[in-house]
């Protein structure tokens, strides 16, 4: 039997679980990070505290487990960055997220090489990926030392290797789409061609050993979050697609064993390689999900997220919100983008605007949905979700109006983690399959569309017009 660790570093925490090979959790720890938002489009984590709970987290639940572990994995942000001493392995800045927008001027000036930067990346050149931001820290941090994504750093802090994975990689606006090589022309545009640059490893190698949760472990089944989510869903063949909503909203959908470069606003980029072997995906991002429930809780018109379908009302009344609280990303991609909201009246009050702000993140996962369908040729049939926010019921049957498709709400709250758990047990057991390593589910719920068509398409146009004028 082999038992792992995984480890899903996210925006507002860090998760560990122990899985063993039935996908049972034997143990299960969350230690919580907050960023810290900072006029200007910053957003920050401190380094060492996020460090810091990737051990608590994990020692945590492997007391909590009480048994052996074989391997540890690690799920990351993807696009979050940091400027740190390779000798010592001290942090010398911030973790600047992927939520942060402060390298807006960065993309500025390299706009005329926008469309060169999307041929060769499948990505859009904007701040929300990791190469603006590295430049930035470069210009504003220090000149010292390297800047690399996060996982980089954790890793080189558990086991001293220098690597990065293929699938965050491909996120960085630095590497070949096709190749997922570190890309020279890329590196000179944004000013990092004498950086000092980590190892990309498929998502299958064994990078190292670590003794920080007891003994000597191996440490392999490196994934960017969302694709583990992907990957634990088995969004396996091409076209099926999955939405996590966590901190943002991400829709993730396989394009197979070719990348398809979106022409409808969409990323492309690797969903996993495994023995030298890519399979690709399309990706669009809703930046505020999680975080625009914050939003509503910091004004009082909620106590928690647990609150949101008892206050929520019925109907909007007329109600329209965009949740643009930093910026719209896909298919807008307007950073500049602020919050709207329209249609209130001397009868509005709390459970409408509360149910506006669900509607408005519901129908920016469906206007992905739709620039997926364009990009493929073909709608979604149905979509998988995970993440804290389905927990709303209002939310998910929203999802399932707006999209018109079934939605099926994946029954474990650790969909990142056992997505890194598969790709772990392919890392220590050779000729394990892909389809044999991911965990078979059934959903938790199916959420049916109970809108009509037209209700939808009515409600889709008039909100999306006012996206435009956000």
């Amino acid at each position: 039997m082999t038992v792992v660790l995984a480890i899903d570093q996210g925006t507002s925490g860090t998760k560990a679980v122990v899985v063993d090979d039935e996908g049972r959790v034997l143990g299960a720890a969350s230690v919580a990070v907050r960023p810290s938002y900072l006029p200007g489009g910053g957003v920050e984590q401190d380094a060492i505290a996020l460090l810091d709970s990737v051990l608590q987290a994990g020692r945590r639940a492997v007391a909590s487990a009480a048994v052996p572990v074989d391997v540890v994995t690690l799920a990351n942000q993807g696009e979050t960055v940091l400027a740190w001493n390779p000798a010592t392995g001290t942090p010398s800045s911030p973790m600047v997220v992927w939520q942060d927008r402060r390298a807006e001027g960065i993309c500025a000036e390299l706009r005329e090489h926008a469309d060169d930067v999307a041929a060769r990346t499948g990505l859009v050149l904007d701040p929300y990926f990791s190469a603006p931001k590295l430049t930035w820290l470069r210009r504003n941090a220090t000149p010292a030392g390297v800047v690399t994504t996060s996982d980089t750093w954790l890793l080189h802090q558990l086991t001293g290797a220098f690597v990065t994975d293929i699938t965050t990689a491909s996120r960085s606006l630095l590497t070949d789409l096709e190749t997922g090589t570190w890309n020279h022309h890329l590196l000179g545009l944004f000013d990092l061609g004498h950086e000092r640059l980590p190892e990309i490893v498929d998502c299958d190698q064994v990078v190292g050993t670590t003794t920080a949760f007891g003994g000597s472990v191996r440490v392999g089944g490196l994934v960017v979050d969302q694709q583990a989510a992907l990957l634990a869903q088995r969004c396996l063949a091409p076209g099926e697609a999955k939405c996590t909503f966590g901190t943002g909203a991400f829709l993730l959908a396989n394009t197979g064993r070719t990348p398809v470069r979106s022409t409808a606003g969409l990323s492309a980029s690797i969903a996993w390689r495994i023995g030298g072997q890519s399979t690709y995906c399309l990706d669009g991002q809703v930046y505020t999900a999680a975080s625009a429930v914050r939003w509503l809780e910091q004004l009082g018109f909620i106590g928690s997220a647990a609150d949101l379908d008892r206050v929520a009302a019925a109907d909007a009344q007329g109600v329209l919100c965009v949740p643009a609280l930093a910026g719209l990303a896909g298919p807008w991609w307007r950073p500049d983008a602020t919050a709207t909201v329209t249609g209130m009246t001397l009868s509005t009050g709390v459970p409408h605007l509360v149910r506006a702000v669900l509607e408005g993140i519901a129908a920016q996962v469906a206007e992905l949905a739709g620039a997926v369908a364009h990009d493929l040729g073909s709608p979604l049939r149905r979509l998988r979700v995970d993440g804290g926010l389905t927990q709303s019921r209002a939310l998910m049957q929203a999802v399932a109006d707006l999209l018109q498709v079934p939605v099926d709400v994946y029954p474990a709250e650790h969909a990142t983690a056992l997505g890194a758990v598969a790709l772990a047990r392919m890392a220590v057991t050779p000729g394990l399959t892909l389809e044999d390593a991911v965990i078979d589910w059934t959903p938790e719920t199916v959420f049916e569309p109970r809108w009509s068509g037209e209700q939808a398409e009515d409600f889709r146009g008039r909100w999306s017009r006012l996206a435009e004028r956000s």
